[in-house]
């Protein structure tokens, strides 16, 4: 029987490095996958990781570790998902090096994506978004910071990695202000600047001086602040604004939940769905449709504008006073 270690390296040497020219990000999630996926069935049958074949992978075995994931770690549906994709993905590429495994690779291909709940975003209203702005400390360095990092991801919906990728040659302030950034999907897009997010940005570049290839955002070392890092000054800053607005308490605000108030900002003003979607930086308009299904406010004007049924309510008579007093009883 054939062994896993030798596919499994060409999948991430040949497959994704070289053949798909796959982002870090995906490289990642696929690595994190594996490495649980193999520290599983090594439990579950006592093989070194490098001495596993293919055949230890089985559909069955497959279906555990997604259980194992869902119920024992407590991942999400979506996330199950997820580590489904990467080990697909994998197996997708043994097929073409071990047809003998034709049958075992066919049923695991064939296990489905697990269909979930999905909850309403979650988003700030202006009132939140106002104290959210004004927590950080802006007399010194690290608060002006945060808060010009809140501002831009605020105004301009951008996603976490997106945010600590930009460099300081990514922003233009000139005629036509924008900040460039090289998003999912390897894609390039210019997302427009208000007025106020250009002064902010101003004020903390003259501050910032360094190179244009410098991080826009960085952390105590002069590196890119990391992901974990932005989650935690985000949370920090909403629960300190929480303080004075009660409604932000009830709220679990991350990243993404700037990016959905972004979303929904423009929403509220009347943007087409297609370019919140091109503003977003969404693969397609459908995606969109979420922040249509979360906004009630526009529901209710929807309804507000359609003529209702005509029609009258009816009041029940008892069709006898005795027949009324029993029923009261």
């Amino acid at each position: 029987m054939s062994l896993l270690a030798p596919t499994l390296e060409a999948f991430f040497t040949e497959r994704l490095i070289t053949q798909k020219n796959a982002s870090p990000h995906t490289i990642a999630s696929y690595r994190d996958c594996l490495r649980l996926l193999l520290a599983f069935v090594h439990d579950k049958t006592g093989t070194t990781p490098s001495a596993l074949r293919i055949d230890h992978l089985d559909a069955p075995m497959i279906t555990a570790f997604l259980d194992h994931l869902e119920h024992d770690r407590g991942i999400a549906v979506s996330s199950r998902n997820t580590r489904l994709a990467a080990v697909h993905s994998l197996f997708h590429f043994a097929a073409l090096r071990h047809p003998e495994h034709s049958a075992l690779i066919q049923r695991v291909l064939a296990i489905p994506v697990k269909r979930g709940d999905r909850a309403l975003v979650c988003f700030l209203t202006p009132p939140e978004v106002d104290a959210l702005l004004a927590s950080p400390d802006r007399s010194t360095r690290i608060g002006r910071r945060d808060h010009a990092l809140l501002v831009i991801a605020v105004q301009t919906g951008l996603r976490v990695s997106e945010l600590i990728g930009l460099r300081q040659r990514d922003v233009h302030l000139g005629v036509g202000a924008h900040i460039s950034c090289r998003g999912k999907g390897r894609k390039h897009r210019s997302t427009p600047l208000t007025r106020r997010s250009v002064g902010v940005l101003g004020e903390y570049l003259a501050e910032r001086a360094g190179g244009s290839d410098d991080p826009l955002f960085p952390g105590p070392r002069g590196d890119a602040l990391g992901r974990d890092a932005v989650r935690r000054l985000i949370q920090r800053h909403a629960n300190s604004a929480a303080a004075h607005c009660s409604s932000l308490a009830s709220k679990i605000v991350s990243p993404h939940t700037l990016r959905h108030t972004c979303a929904m900002r423009l929403l509220e003003a009347g943007t087409d769905p297609s370019t919140i979607a091109l503003w977003l930086g969404h693969e397609s308009p459908v995606t969109t449709q979420i922040y249509l299904h979360a906004h009630l406010a526009l529901k209710e004007q929807a309804i507000a504008r359609t003529a209702p049924p005509n029609t009258t309510p009816g009041r029940y008579q008892p069709p006898d006073k005795l027949i009324a007093f029993l029923e009261q009883l």
